[in-house]
């Protein structure tokens, strides 16, 4: 019975395919006629023709779906009357794995295009960092006092009405990591900080002090008794001390990732909840080297209201302060509505250290830092030191002192004056907090008990200064129904940062790039790992507890891998700017951390194949599944593992870490090129077999083929020794020749779309810049090129390896110091859209030399393109000649591209890198960069540790049509396909072989969805919850999702991808094949608040562009 049913299924799949393939081939003959009307006789013969040539082809491919159908049904029928679906043991659930063809065009739903195709308005009162760089001269006039500025004045009587609140916030900025590694600053200085502030607030209630970095402050809670943590309690409760932000780290904007910066806030959050019963209001960022709006975002959406920003190009920060809108709400680009608002207080001088904190007046602030007391290690850079306060001066000083409070406060719009008191590693000592706090509260108490002075002057946290701020404009006190709107609207971001003169830091964009490439690894590896681990313990909790799966273990592991990630978004991690043993120190954390995931890929992957869970057996020291990939050493590439071959199968499981059914290369290496390939029904799957270049010793080869992957699933395949007709070798051809160096350098000319044959111009080539012959040098943070790029020539010609292949060609070039490989998939999967670029770069050789990648088009982009933020959000730009030529360089976390009407060029990129479009039509990254000198901003070194550096891009020339007025809206979102490629690049297929030494269990290929999630709806993550109670996992985990905003003016034809969109919605319990929601609750972003909800928490609704997290218990 079940056989005749499988049979008229079949049967029914054949008719479907023939009438789909005539539908195909009547929508192809196509109807146009010429712009002009005639038809020419000739032409139109060419044209007929070329259908009779395409639906000859079409009745072949037809033909071709047909045969492998009748394969299938003949397989089908061998494998029921064996009742095996593989030789070595039973494949139950095998017709999960085929996927259905991808739809000929994407269905994409068109209330989904409403949000990218409206029309932009700009708020009345709104300012738009955009119109700010097209206004600003960046003239950098001499200010006098204030050097970067103007001079302040101000009236005596203009607090007699409303008196000057002072809010003193005495502050350390702890760096996690910089000229020493975090556990040699926790050591000497650190661990001091946080001792002596316990005892030095609890000497005097009106004593305050705010922290940010959890990352040390959880070190230091683990190393400290009952009775301190207690002290620590109170002083929270009081209001004395204040957990600032709350992430991890301080992070890096620029070349953070939106996952990444997630992570680190999700784990701060949750350590302050489950410890101090914390919830952050306030973000605090003084140090980062330019800011994001995509944090903003964040920050709003974790529940903060308030936030602070330091480091913003000083031509901006003088307009500001001229205008005052230094204080401002920061509302997304993208925002249509007020909802992503949050109130951001910019600090208006050039650093978060005293001397420019209390006013516009370094030489006299100098003189208010008391840790600069004559004796002490530090003084004053101008010469005039700090005085003790006394009954003698304390007058004296005190009008100075509020002389420069005054002139600060007419740069805001109220009479709430923000002071900080701090600098790096500050309040080591008893004495300097003595010096401080004594000294400064006699200055208070004076200026408080003379009322004719108008002020009132305290310490402060900074959410008691934004408190203050909020009652004085009539503001909602958390949130942001304003009231009569007494602040500007702000929108756009705050790159390329200049702190004086043309010194732009656009260095940090590149600096370290190995580096920057094991981020995203890690990341990548850390979200598979959460995804499996998750699934995992909610399917033990189904087949009930019996088992040998390491739960706690695991959840150690993803612990550490969260902290290490975490701890490398720090703004002198990921920037590349650390001392060289500190690079090592992040190096090492990354590496072990990345080994540490695979192994819970690997035991959770092996728990949920198996057919038989009660013969699940963890051996740490002989996992049964084997990844395919080890890296050496944690500043060496990656190699590839060689898996032995034989006449019996070797299992090999396919991991789809994505939320999307897909189809995708997969490439292993074996030990012999006569291999077959054999899916879960038992069919032989078409292969690719190749040399392996680097590796002459071997008789090994290259094996690759598509493997389709359910969403999340894992599948299953078995590769064994024999000939196979199937399998292809690859062809090879080289070439060198010093004479015709135009034919033979290997690099790319043009791209032919295939969809309608048009060519488009676009050329690579390297090109390298030198830095200047002035005092001041290019270093690891600052970008300072001697002149325009020159193209790179070596003296020996490159040889030149081209590869013919059934599933992919590449051209793979060798110069000096690059390896360049181009790559053509010729599959119908995403993959075959797009050309993979890979750059292996070793400039280890060279002296003050940047490397850069240039792509040249012939697209007419004008000075306009358009880098992301974090792999969240596009942000539109425009090379300006009026800036240096390093200025004009942004950072490009996931992608940048350039357009004109018709088309669209993007490089879709594996590492944060930096990148520029310095003329129409062309795109330019930085490498790697290798610098003989420090730069003058701390590190005390040059840039000297470089690698062999793998880059990875890929490049989409896409088909447009443009909207009405783009040319002046500031935003702009990537086409699906661009969304989808990206996730391809980062979220490869993971694989592993299962052990030589296992006997063959029974595996079976588990589909934990019964679909694919929307095209546009990304699970960010799927993180198990610590227990409240004990240090391993709970029941529940944290969902996040992102809705991806997209562009709808690009064809939806043949894109290769197996999903559609539903309007934002998802119904999470009907996409769950097995398992069960057990309960589900929208909360803030890091789960520190908990949404209440009308709607049916079952379905799930984001709008465009929108991160929800939500607790979610699965059974």
């Amino acid at each position: 019975m079940k056989l005749s049913r499988q049979f008229t299924v079949f049967g029914s799949a054949i008719f479907c395919v023939v009438v789909f393939s005539l539908y195909l081939m009547l929508d192809h003959i196509d109807h146009s006629k010429n712009p002009n009307g005639e038809r020419i006789q000739n032409g139109q013969l060419g044209i007929l023709q070329d259908k009779i040539d395409h639906l000859e082809r079409l009745l072949a491919e037809n033909n071709e779906i047909i045969g492998n159908i009748r394969d299938s049904v003949i397989n089908l029928r061998e494998t029921v009357k064996d009742g095996k679906m593989f030789p070595e043991g039973n494949m139950s659930q095998g017709d999960l794995e085929l996927l259905p063809p991808a739809p000929a065009l994407l269905p994409i739903h068109s209330e989904d295009c409403q949000f990218t195709a409206r029309t932009y308005s700009k708020a009345a009162d709104g300012v738009q960092m955009l119109d700010v760089y097209d206004l600003l001269s960046f003239d950098n006039l001499d200010g006098g006092v204030w050097k970067q500025g103007f001079d302040i004045s101000y009236k005596d009587n203009e607090w007699d009405n409303e008196p000057l609140q002072v809010f003193v916030v005495p502050h350390s900025h702890n760096d996690p990591g910089w000229l020493k590694t975090f556990d040699d600053y926790y050591r000497d200085q650190t661990q001091h900080i946080l001792n002596n502030m316990v005892v030095k607030l609890h000497e005097d209630s009106r004593r305050k002090m705010i922290w940010s970095e959890i990352s040390y402050f959880s070190k230091w809670w683990d190393n400290i008794d009952e009775q301190k943590r207690d002290a620590v309690r109170r002083l929270i409760e009081s209001g004395q001390l204040e957990v600032a932000t709350g992430g991890w780290v301080m992070p890096d904007e620029a070349n953070t990732h939106y996952f990444a910066l997630i992570d680190q806030l999700v784990e701060g959050h949750q350590w302050l909840e489950r410890n101090l019963g914390v919830k952050p209001k306030t973000g605090w960022a003084v140090d980062p080297f330019g800011h994001t709006p995509t944090q903003a975002y964040l920050l709003r959406q974790a529940g903060l209201s308030n936030m602070l920003i330091q480091r913003v190009h000083y031509s901006v920060k003088k307009h500001f302060a001229s205008q005052k809108t230094l204080e401002f709400f920061w509302r997304q680009n993208w925002d249509q509505d007020s909802s992503s608002d949050i109130l951001c207080h910019m600090m208006p001088f050039y650093s978060y250290d005293v001397p420019h904190t209390c006013g516009p007046d370094p030489k006299i602030c100098c003189q208010f830092d008391f840790k600069r007391l004559p004796g002490g290690r530090i003084s004053c850079p101008w010469r005039i030191p700090p005085q003790a306060i006394t009954d003698i001066n304390v007058q004296e000083r005190a009008q100075t002192l509020l002389d420069q409070y005054r002139k600060k406060s007419k740069l805001f719009r109220t009479n709430v004056l923000l002071a900080p008191l701090g600098d790096d590693f500050r309040y080591t000592e008893a004495v300097e907090w003595d010096q401080q706090f004594e000294n400064y509260q006699k200055l208070f108490d004076y200026m408080n008990s003379h009322p004719e002075l108008h002020v009132q002057a305290q310490f402060g946290t900074i959410s008691d200064y934004f408190e203050a701020l909020r009652k004085s404009t009539g503001m909602d006190p958390v949130g942001i129904n304003v009231g009569q709107l007494a602040l500007p609207v702000l929108s756009g971001d705050f790159f390329t940062y200049a702190d004086r003169d043309d010194h732009y830091w656009s260095g940090y964009f590149t600096s370290r790039p190995f580096y920057k490439r094991l981020d995203r690894v890690l990341e990548s590896h850390l979200r598979a790992a959460e995804v499996l681990y998750s699934l995992t313990l909610a399917n033990i909790q189904k087949y009930g507890q019996p088992n040998d799966y390491p739960a706690v273990d695991n959840y150690k592991l993803l612990t550490e891998a969260r902290r290490n990630l975490g701890l490398f978004q720090h703004h002198d991690a990921i920037t590349g700017t650390g001392k060289d043993w500190v690079v090592v120190d992040y190096g090492t954390r990354l590496f072990h951390s990345i080994l540490n995931v695979k192994r819970v890929i690997v035991s959770s992957a092996h728990w949920l194949v198996l057919k038989d869970k009660q013969t699940y057996f963890h051996d740490p020291s002989n996992p049964f599944l084997q990844m395919d990939d080890v890296q050496p050493s944690q500043d060496a590439l990656p190699r590839k593992i060689i898996f032995e071959v034989h006449e019996k199968p070797r299992l090999l499981v396919v991991y789809n870490p994505t939320e999307q059914a897909r189809m995708s290369m997969v490439t292993v290496y074996v030990t012999t090129p006569k291999v077959r390939v054999l899916n879960a029904l038992g069919h032989v799957v078409r292969a690719q077999v190749s040399a392996m270049w680097n590796d002459a010793s071997h008789t090994a080869a290259d094996l690759s083929f598509v493997a389709q992957a359910a969403p999340l699933g894992l599948s299953v395949y078995q590769l064994m020794e024999g000939m196979e007709p199937r399998t292809e070798a690859a062809k090879y051809m080289f070439l060198q020749d010093g004479r015709q160096i135009s034919i033979t350098t290997g690099l790319l000319e043009k791209m032919r779309l295939k969809e309608d044959d048009s060519e488009h111009l676009v050329k690579v080539e390297f090109v390298l810049y030198g830095t200047t012959s002035n005092k001041d040098k290019s270093g690891a943070y600052l970008f300072l090129p001697d002149k325009e790029a020159t193209i790179y020539s070596p003296s020996q010609p490159p040889v030149v390896r081209v590869t013919k292949g059934p599933l992919f060609s590449e051209v793979t070039t060798t110069f000096m110091h690059i390896t360049h490989t181009l790559r053509l998939y010729n599959i119908q999967g995403v993959e075959g859209q797009s050309v993979e670029i890979c750059n292996t770069v070793d400039i280890r050789g060279e002296t003050n030399r940047e490397i850069a990648m240039r792509i040249t088009s012939d697209l007419n982009s004008k000075d306009r393109f358009f880098t992301d933020l974090n792999g969240y959000q596009l942000q539109p730009r425009k090379t300006m000649a009026k800036l240096p030529l390093q200025a004009n360089f942004y950072p490009m976390t996931s992608m940048v591209y350039l357009q004109d009407s018709s088309a669209r060029l993007s490089l879709l990129t594996a590492q944060s890198l930096g990148a520029a479009s310095l003329k129409s039509g062309q795109l330019e990254v930085i490498m790697d960069r290798r610098l003989n000198q420090d730069d003058n901003r701390g590190l005390g070194q040059g840039v000297l540790d470089n690698k062999i550096t793998a880059n990875s891009f890929r490049l989409l020339l896409e088909k447009r049509s443009s909207a009405q007025n783009e040319e002046t809206a500031p935003y702009s979102y990537p086409s699906i396909l661009s969304h989808m490629s990206y996730m391809y690049l980062n979220h490869p297929l993971i694989s592993m072989a299962v052990n030589q030494r296992s006997d063959n269990p029974s595996l079976t290929p588990y589909s934990p969805l019964s679909a694919s999630f929307p095209c546009d709806m990304h699970l960010v993550n799927l993180r198990a919850i610590q227990s409240k109670v004990w240090g391993g996992p709970s029941e529940q985990a944290a969902l996040i999702l992102h809705r991806k905003g997209f562009d709808c003016g690009f064809s939806n034809r043949n894109t290769g991808l197996l999903c559609t969109t539903t309007r934002g919605k998802i119904h999470l319990e009907k996409l769950l094949t097995d398992l069960k929601v057990k309960s589900i609750t929208p909360v803030s972003l890091s789960l520190m608040h908990t949404h209440n909800s009308d709607a049916d928490p079952q379905e799930i609704s984001l709008k465009p562009m929108e991160i929800r997290t939500y607790r979610l218990q699965l059974s």
